[in-house]
């Protein structure tokens, strides 16, 4: 009898101790997906360079091309374009916001280029502005081999561009601050869709955002 009372009563003090060990553990550290914020929408639809009604709301949209048009700074990706989307409504209207409802067709070709999330554009961001300083030696290198009247072989290796960490990680957040955000959102909101497109920009002579999501279904003429 002493032996099962001695033994419930370990039992009942291992499962006290358990929780209080479970109370006293910090909270799961929740997953570190990125989340868009979006940009400032403009006044109205019409203050977009195309526009068009769906169903009970409007969007704006600009071509940006290859540039990614952020708040803080215009970066640019070879892979990829960038629309600048914004949606309006009535006051106090919400809209379920999806990238995925938004596709891309160019030069008219059948099946549009699906959206892409943003996080995808982070392997292929350049500041145009920033000049990395291999390029700057190589610049001056030439500019000493050319000033001496040499005229001997140059040297045809490409020049391996090392971005900063603290800048790529810079630039990620531009782009991230500058996504179109998802979920159910109060309108107007805005921000920019991408789509895998590597072509040149001379070589697109017709562009169609094409949605068709909660709000209904169109097709926005853009300018190339």
């Amino acid at each position: 009898m002493t032996y099962r009372f001695q033994a419930a009563a370990f039992g009942l003090f291992a499962l006290l101790l358990a929780g209080l060990v479970y109370a006293q553990a910090p909270p799961a550290v929740p997953g570190t997906a990125r989340t868009a914020k979006g940009i400032p929408p403009r006044a109205n639809a019409n203050e977009y360079l195309a526009h068009a009604q769906v169903g009970k709301v409007t969007m704006g949209a600009e071509f940006d091309e290859h540039s990614v048009p952020t708040p803080d700074a215009i970066l640019s990706t070879e892979d990829y374009v960038a629309v600048e989307v914004g949606i309006f409504g009535a006051a106090d209207a919400h809209l379920v916001v999806s990238s995925s409802d938004f596709s891309l067709r160019i030069n008219g070709k059948k099946g549009g280029l699906p959206a892409e999330q943003f996080a995808a554009v982070f392997r292929n961001l350049r500041d145009p502005s920033w000049t990395p300083p291999e390029a700057k030696k190589e610049k001056e290198e030439k500019s000493k081999a050319g000033g001496l009247g040499g005229g001997g072989e140059q040297d045809s290796t490409p020049v391996v561009i090392h971005i900063p960490p603290e800048m790529e990680r810079a630039m990620q957040l531009k782009v991230q601050n500058a996504a179109l955000p998802e979920g159910d959102r109060a309108l107007p909101v805005a921000g920019l869709v991408f789509f895998r497109y590597g072509g040149a920009r001379k070589g697109i002579h017709t562009v169609e955002l094409l949605y068709e999501g909660p709000a209904g279904k169109a097709t926005i003429p853009l300018q190339p």
